[in-house]
């Protein structure tokens, strides 16, 4: 699954990314974290449906088609192909997103990004202000989470702004600029409230992170 977020971010963009928050981080003393996954859940239930739902239809057809008209023949024709829709489901993302709710989406990216915030210690900043970019391909959606010393001072709309530099980005597929200038954005803020001391230290990797 890192290969989508792979194709979807190149060797190339990643660097730039990284030194965009290396550029950032410079002149203050708040951390960066850009992290990139395919999906923020596997959605089984979705799977489920989806596979269920689709061979139960192939197979009503294949029993017509075959004249077979007992429950014992269609079950013989309906099992494997629930397994093998089963596991192409799995892979054909655009099918699993059919069967999942907006909803169950923005459920799921906004606990995902929440674990992530805390897993990769964006929180443990000397001074609170740590900001993490997510972005989920599977949901097409990105989430900005703040530390509590940053975020106090500037609100909610520098977020809402940033999170639309980079969804506009990516629908004109010149993400990885996107998530630069969004980082550069977050860059400004920080540096405003937060200026570099003397003894600031790079706290946080600067690295893009891939997830599954």
């Amino acid at each position: 699954m890192k290969d989508n977020v792979q194709k979807f971010l190149t060797a190339a963009g990643r660097q730039a990314i990284e030194n965009s928050v290396k550029g950032a981080e410079a002149g203050t003393s708040g951390e960066i974290v850009v992290m990139a996954v395919s999906t923020s859940s596997s959605y089984p239930a979705a799977s489920l449906v989806a596979s269920g739902s689709i061979s139960l239809v192939l197979a009503i057809i294949a029993s017509l088609l075959l004249s077979q008209d007992t429950m014992w023949h269609f079950l013989m024709i309906y099992a494997p192909l629930f397994i093998a829709m089963h596991e192409l489901v799995k892979r054909l993302s655009f099918v699993k997103r059919l069967f999942v709710s907006r909803r169950d989406m923005v459920e799921e990216v906004e606990e995902a990004a929440i674990k992530a915030f805390f897993l990769r210690k964006v929180h443990e900043t000397r001074e609170r202000t740590g900001i993490l970019i997510y972005i989920s391909l599977f949901e097409h959606s990105v989430r900005v989470f703040a530390d509590s010393g940053i975020d106090s001072k500037v609100g909610t709309q520098p977020w809402k702004e940033i999170v639309e530099i980079i969804t506009e980005g990516i629908s004109k597929g010149s993400q990885a600029e996107a998530i630069c200038k969004a980082v550069d954005r977050c860059g400004l803020l920080l540096q405003h409230h937060f200026p570099r001391k003397p003894d600031d230290l790079n706290e946080l990797s600067d690295t893009v992170i891939i997830g599954n």
